[in-house]
């Protein structure tokens, strides 16, 4: 393949380096922090939910470069989803990590750019880090929501 993986590759970089959704929301409507004590992946993660949709989401933390460039790739292909379909999102990139799932490249965006690590499973983790999170997050806002706070 050599030139599809080159251009992933590539892409896997350019979202290290510059990572898009970095940094935190004052007021979030949730907020959770998920790390990967295996290899010392940390991802605080951010969602602002204005009438049921992702109005923002911002992904901060450390750790390997599959880690922090997941985490860019996720706030830019969940920013402005409703929270069921952020959700099957979420899913759905975990299943392609799995390699349960063809990517979807008009689902995931640049993150189809992750699916070759789904022959290194010791790196699935860190790939699903924040995306996990992004599923706990939902669930946070929805128990908060839920309880009336």
């Amino acid at each position: 393949m050599g030139g599809l993986d080159d251009l992933y590759q590539q892409l896997i970089l350019d979202h290290y380096r510059n990572r898009r959704g970095r940094g935190r929301i004052d007021g979030a409507s949730a907020s959770v922090h998920e790390n990967n004590p295996v290899c010392g992946d940390e991802c605080f993660l951010d969602i602002l939910v204005e009438d049921g949709r992702i109005a923002d989401i911002r992904a901060d933390g450390d750790g390997c470069s599959i880690s922090q460039a997941a985490a860019s790739m996720l706030t830019e292909a969940a920013r402005g989803r409703d929270l069921d379909d952020a959700l099957t999102l979420v899913e759905h990139f975990r299943l392609v990590m799995h390699g349960d799932a063809e990517p979807d490249e008009d689902l995931l965006g640049d993150a189809v750019a992750l699916e070759g690590v789904a022959r290194y499973p010791v790196r699935v983790k860190c790939a699903l880090l924040s995306w996990l999170a992004l599923r706990d997050c939902i669930a946070e806002y929805r128990e908060t929501t839920a309880m009336g706070g």
